[in-house]
This record gives structure tokens, C-alpha cells and sequence, in this order.
């Protein structure tokens, strides 16, 4: 069997959904690294495990009734595992091991045995070059990296793929469009925080899209996204919106989107696009700020 991936609306076949099941004790605020969780933390609202391990479940239900082949990480234990779209990430028959934080190095451990029952040879990346697979989209033969470039890089725990990172997929798909998006971000403020491009950037349907406007360092990139999708395809978020996820909804095809019940204003406009919207709530998962493609890496993404 081998991964293949064609593009972030083909048709869903195989997936790695994340595991809520031994998160650990909480978290002390050291030991944090997005200003979302740390913002719960200090409200009193940090998510417990059970809620999420059902909400996960409840997802889990959803994508198993369209017939999609659905994986969960090995156990660690102590360890969150939720996130697996940031740990790898896949273009074409290419598994890509990301460079995560090193807080996080263990999560691609529990993937192992999964892999294993692939073909495809994993593509391990230099250590000087960080990226995680948020904020890398694929679609029309164009790759979307959302990075981050300035100075204090080093100093932002929420700045996770560089420049160097963005070359080295110009140089390794030259036969594709790899176009780079350089991204705010905050380390205290999670409405200006932009953590991965799939918080503020979203494909969906055949041609269409979800955008922030106010994500991206250069308008410039704002406008390029608009001039690619049509304005006219085009659904735009403000920032209360960025910080519920609502760009971060997952296609199951180009005709179905998984999205959160909250989301009425996307949900109403996917719906008069022709799109049909399954609602799942992972309300207590987005309070660690990812919601449904954060928590699934595909593996097996392609139509006939």
C-alpha cells in the first residue's frame, strides 16, 4: 500500500486522527507553547482529557461513515498527542517528517508502526529546517507554506517553519508552484497570533477558500490568494473568527466540509456554495488551538 496525497480536497481515504487518552497532568505555564492554551490556563478553562478524547471519538464516528480508514497513534503515555497534522504531513507519495519543536519530538514515535505499513520512503528534512505540516496546504499543483522570517525567530516559540524550509521545497518540487506566506505572530495575544497557515488559510470545494486578510505580514500575499481563488470563492474571517479555528475545518471531498456547529456564518455560506457541512463539536480541542485539520494527517488523499 502506498501513501499518496493529491491535493486538500481529493477524496479522503486514509487518515491519522490524534488521541486525547494520557495528556498527563496539567500543564504548568512553562510548559505551554501557544498563546491559546496558555490564555485558558490562566481563566481556569484548560480543557480536560475526557472531553476531548470523546469529542475526538465523535470525529472519529463522522469520518469512519463516509469509509474513510481511520488510524490513531501508539500510546505515549503522559504525552499530548493530539496535533498529528504538525508531525508529517504528505505531497503526492512524499511522507514528509517534520522538524517540530523539541518539546514535541516524541509525538512521531507513536506513528512509527503506522507507517510501517506503507511503502513510500519518509523524507527527513535537515534539522536547521523547521516546518510543521499546518502550514503547508496543497492544492492545483500549487504548495502553500505559511513561514516566518524576521530576527526574533529563535525567540517565538509560535514562529515553527522558516525560511530555509520554504527554499527547500522550491528546490525539491520544481515542477510545482511553492509559494510562501509570511505570518504574524503574537506570544501573548491569540487573536494576532497566527500559528500555522491553516488558521488563517483554508481550501475547500473545488476552487474556493477561507482567508484572514489581517494573517499576513505583506497584503501582497493577501491579494495574490484572492487574484488565485477569484474574489468571488472567497470567505473572509476577522480575528474573533481566527481564534475560534474557523479557517481550520476539514473537506472530506470537494463536495463536504467538517466543520464546528458554531460556525454559522462559514456554514451558511458553504451551504449556499453547494457545499454540504457535517458538524462535529471539538470546542474543548480548539482551546488548545487546533481544531479538525490539526488534529488529521492524511495519508490517503486522491479521486478516481
Amino acid at each position: 500500500m502506498e501513501i499518496l496525497v493529491s491535493g486538500e480536497t481529493s477524496k479522503l481515504r486514509s487518515v491519522i486522527i490524534g488521541i486525547a487518552d494520557s495528556l498527563g497532568n496539567i500543564p504548568s505555564l512553562k510548559e505551554l507553547y501557544d498563546p491559546k492554551s496558555i490564555e485558558n490556563l490562566n481563566k481556569g478553562t484548560y480543557p480536560l482529557e475526557s472531553d476531548m478524547v470523546k469529542e475526538l471519538e465523535n470525529f472519529v464516528v463522522l469520518l469512519k461513515k463516509y469509509n474513510v480508514k481511520v488510524y490513531r497513534p501508539n500510546l505515549i503515555k503522559d504525552y499530548n498527542q493530539i496535533f498529528t497534522r504538525d508531525i508529517g504531513f504528505v505531497i503526492d507519495k512524499f511522507f514528509f517528517k517534520s522538524n517540530i519543536l523539541p518539546k514535541r519530538a516524541k509525538e512521531f514515535q507513536g506513528l512509527s508502526s503506522i507507517l510501517s505499513n506503507f511503502h513510500n520512503k519518509i523524507v527527513t528534512m535537515p534539522q536547521n529546517l523547521h516546518i510543521e505540516g499546518g502550514d503547508v496546504l496543497y492544492h492545483s499543483n500549487t504548495i502553500f507554506i505559511g513561514y516566518y522570517d524576521k530576527d526574533d525567530y529563535s525567540d517565538l516559540f509560535t514562529a515553527r517553519t522558516n525560511k530555509g524550509a520554504l527554499d527547500y521545497f522550491i528546490e525539491f518540487f520544481p515542477e510545482k508552484i511553492v509559494k510562501g506566506f509570511h505570518l504574524n505572530k503574537s506570544l501573548t495575544n491569540p487573536k494576532k497570533n497566527i500559528l500555522h497557515l491553516d488558521c488563517c488559510l483554508q481550501i475547500i470545494g473545488k476552487n474556493k477558500a477561507i482567508i484572514h486578510p489581517e494573517a499576513f505580514t505583506f497584503k501582497d500575499d493577501y491579494l495574490w490568494l484572492v487574484d488565485f481563488f477569484g474574489k468571488q470563492n472567497v470567505f473572509e474571517i476577522c480575528d474573533e473568527e481566527m481564534y475560534d479555528m474557523t479557517t481550520n475545518v476539514l473537506s472530506i471531498n470537494d463536495e463536504t466540509v467538517i466543520s464546528q456547529p458554531k460556525f454559522k456564518r462559514l456554514n451558511n455560506w458553504l451551504k449556499n456554495h453547494n457545499l454540504k457541512v457535517e458538524e462535529v463539536d471539538l470546542s474543548e480541542v480548539s482551546k488548545q488551538e487546533g481544531l479538525f485539520r490539526c488534529t488529521s494527517l492524511p495519508l490517503i488523499r486522491y479521486d478516481e
